[in-house]
């Protein structure tokens, strides 16, 4: 008998990295406990996954939304899993608690047991989704944006697009708060209240980006990180491990092109 999750398996994972969103689909096994910089939605493929929220017991679920700056960690076993990344440019955490219906509220998460986003599942199926995959994530989000229920901070919002543009910003963390009228110590404040993590870690999370984007048009891990300004792959390896709870070669080494 024909089994799509034992055949969807055998894909090759899929990292899509656009301005907006970054995507990742494909099997994983185990993710301990990290922090995204930004706010994510997460849905098991073909088969539940086991997450665990902070310290609290493990659960079982089929879809869950995580805001930025919490700590969680995933079991799913080598199944097929997808990632939503949403930057705060385009919308904040609430914007993605609609894509999961009947959801309950774990410490500020969203985790459901329904089915995960169906077209999550066909775009991971479909072995040319690369060419269509910038469409029907804009298209998910456009859906998804009007939902959100507060803007950010103007000022934060400035530093944000800024850091999108430019992650290798040379200037001191003293002349970015100067430059939206913050003392350094109150645009700290407010941009991680706002972000839900500090400026240096979503700055570096850019720099991720900007490598896994470098890996996905053909790069080797060396070049990409090299590019990206770290000191080498074994310097971008270890802030891979902390943004995802993992190691990157098993993602990014088979990538489909």
């Amino acid at each position: 008998m024909y089994d799509p999750a034992a055949s969807a398996k055998t894909l090759k994972p899929i990292w899509n990295v656009d301005e907006g969103w970054a995507l990742f689909a494909g099997p994983l096994s185990f993710n301990a406990a990290h922090q995204h910089s930004v706010p994510v939605y997460i849905a098991g493929l073909y088969e539940p996954f086991r997450l665990r929220i902070e310290n609290r017991p493990w659960s079982i679920c089929r879809a869950a939304v995580i805001p930025a700056g919490m700590t969680y960690a995933l079991d799913i076993g080598g199944n097929p899993l997808a990632v939503l990344y949403l930057e705060p440019s385009m919308a904040g955490v609430d914007a993605l608690r609609p894509l999961i219906r009947s959801a309950d509220d774990v410490a500020g998460c969203s985790v459901g047991k329904g089915n995960g986003t169906p077209l999550l599942r066909e775009l991971y199926e479909d072995k040319s989704a690369m060419s269509w995959a910038s469409e029907a994530m804009d298209s998910l989000i456009s859906f998804a944006k009007p939902r959100a229920v507060r803007e950010f901070d103007a000022r934060i919002t400035r530093v944000i697009q800024r850091v999108s543009r430019r992650y290798d910003d040379p200037r001191p963390i003293d002349d970015i708060a100067r430059s939206v009228g913050l003392s350094t110590s109150r645009f700290q404040h407010v941009f991680a209240r706002e972000v839900g993590v500090s400026y240096q870690r979503y700055r570096c999370w850019h720099r991720l980006r900007a490598a896994i984007r470098e890996v996905s048009k053909g790069a080797n891990l060396t070049s990409a990180a090299q590019a990206t300004g770290f000191y080498d792959q074994a310097h971008f390896a270890h802030h891979f491990r902390k943004a995802f709870g993992a190691p990157a070669s098993p993602t990014l080494l088979q990538l489909r092109k």
